[in-house]
Order: structure tokens, then sequence, then C-alpha cells
């Protein structure tokens, strides 16, 4: 009846409550469908892997942002020009990753069973400390792969609702958890794209206005940095841009990320370097 098991029948660990933790689960019934089970063996291979770059998130009254470009890299190539780098996570978190981009995509991905998984196993979702806790542990459990080139980081933003406010969690390689303050960024333009929010911030930004001050971020990293990714009018290509706030996670529309983005390219006609901060 199961193929692929012996008997045909499923392992006990399948009709056990077992654990919360569906990465705990998949390690002891599949664990080469791990993300990095299946790259080749041995170092020097971390050149043939795209890597994705750069992700911005900031906070706002009420929310908080996550954007980020949709180039992918390869050496000095250009692996992929529309890769998705930004993932909901559930009602509530989004997640974002910058690095080796295949193992990347299926830690985010096994992020958003996890969270599922521990949901309906407890009856209740993880409260957001426990959800940047959780992701640092599975960064961890990359560690191995990490040593060998292929580094992931991720950057988790959420809506606490305990507090009624946007937070924003930063990851090193070896799964240290960092939250930061107003805004961050992480991917090879993080620098240029962080000094450039870092003037153009305010604490009173509404969603439209930290929307911009993003496309603006990632404008400057992709100005300054070549893996980065910036506006392309001609193939509609736009920055992901998602947003969380008491109402729950959404996306913006391609037409409203469009729009804002044309505004940013067309100011950049008249002002190659764009806004400046405001002196008082």
């Amino acid at each position: 009846m199961f193929e692929g098991f012996e008997g045909g029948r499923l392992p006990a660990a399948f009709m056990s409550a077992g654990t919360s933790s569906f990465t705990e689960f998949l390690s002891s019934v599949s664990p080469e469908m791990l993300p990095g089970h299946k790259l080749p063996a041995g170092g020097g291979t971390e050149h043939l892997t795209p890597d994705a770059t750069t992700i911005v998130a900031l906070t706002f009254p009420g929310g908080v942002l996550l954007a980020g470009d949709r180039r992918a890299t390869q050496g000095n190539v250009i692996a992929n020009r529309d890769m998705e780098k930004v993932f909901r996570t559930d009602e509530y978190s989004a997640v974002a990753i910058a690095g080796s981009a295949g193992i990347g995509i299926e830690l985010a991905r096994l992020y958003q069973v996890e969270l599922e998984h521990y949901e309906k196993m407890e009856g209740r979702s993880l409260s957001l400390e426990g959800k940047a806790n959780k992701l640092a542990q599975m960064v961890r459990g990359n560690l191995g792969m990490a040593m060998q080139g292929f580094v992931v980081v991720p950057i988790l933003v959420g809506f606490d609702e305990n507090t009624g406010v946007g937070r924003v969690f930063s990851y090193d390689a070896v799964g240290g958890r960092y939250e930061e303050q107003r805004y961050h960024s992480i991917g090879s333009g993080s620098v240029f794209a962080r000094g450039s929010i870092k003037k153009l911030y305010r604490d009173d930004l509404d969603e439209t206005g930290a929307a911009k001050v993003a496309l603006q971020s990632l404008y400057d990293a992709a100005d300054d940095d070549s893996a980065t990714g910036g506006p392309d009018l001609h193939r509609k290509i736009f920055p992901l841009v998602d947003v969380i706030t008491e109402d729950g996670h959404r996306r913006l529309p391609v037409e409203v990320v469009a729009r804002l983005a044309t505004e940013v390219v067309e100011g950049r006609a008249e002002h190659p370097d764009g806004p400046t901060a405001e002196l008082g």
C-alpha cells in the first residue's frame, strides 16, 4: 500500500503523537530530505550554486515590512532575474534569505511546515519569540554545510500580537539570533541598503512611506553592488514587498510595487544619487 516502506506499512514514528517539531521528526524518519543533504559531497563546490541577495526590513507604527530584490548570481553571472527570496511563514510572520539560494529556499519552506506542524500538534501557534528561536535552531543545523561554503543567512520579521508592534530578527551563520531595532538589511548589498535606509528612515513612516524607503534602499544597493538587481521596468520585474500588521500578512500587489518603483526610477533620472535626509 505504501511504496518505499518495508512491508508496505508506515514506520511506527508516523503512528505516534511524536514531537511538535517537524524538523526533529523528519531527521528521524527521512534525514535525506533535510536542506543540504542533496548537495554534492566534498568542498569547493560553492561556486556551482546561485547566491541570493539583497533583503531589507523596517518597522513602522503598527507593523513591519520585508522586501527583497529578485537577482541571484553564480560567480560573475546572473543566474536568475526573478527569484523569490521572501516567504510568508504564517499569518503574522515572514522570512527572507540571503546566501546559497537552493538551501535557503529549502530552509524557508521547511520553516513554514515547522510552524504549521507545531500549531497542529499543540493547538496554538508559537509566540514571535518562539518562532525566532526555532529559526535559530534550524540555521544552526546547517552549520556543516556553512563550513563548506554553503552559507544561508535569513531574516525574520513578524507582528507581535502581545505588544502590537512589528519586530525584526537577524541571524548569523552559526544560528546566533539578534533582534534589530527599526531596520536591518542582509546580503551582499546590505551595507549600501542600510546606509540608504539610515538617511531616509523616520519613526512616523506609514506603510507606503516604508515601502518607498525599502525600494530606494534596494535601488542604492543595486547601484553599488553588482549582485543586487534593481527594478527592471522593461522586463516588469520588481522587488517583492511583504507587509505584516495586526490584520495579518499580505504581499503588496505587483501593480502597487510597480508604481512605486517607477516613481523611484524616474526620480533618479533627475537626482541619480536619490533623495537626501533633511537637516534640522
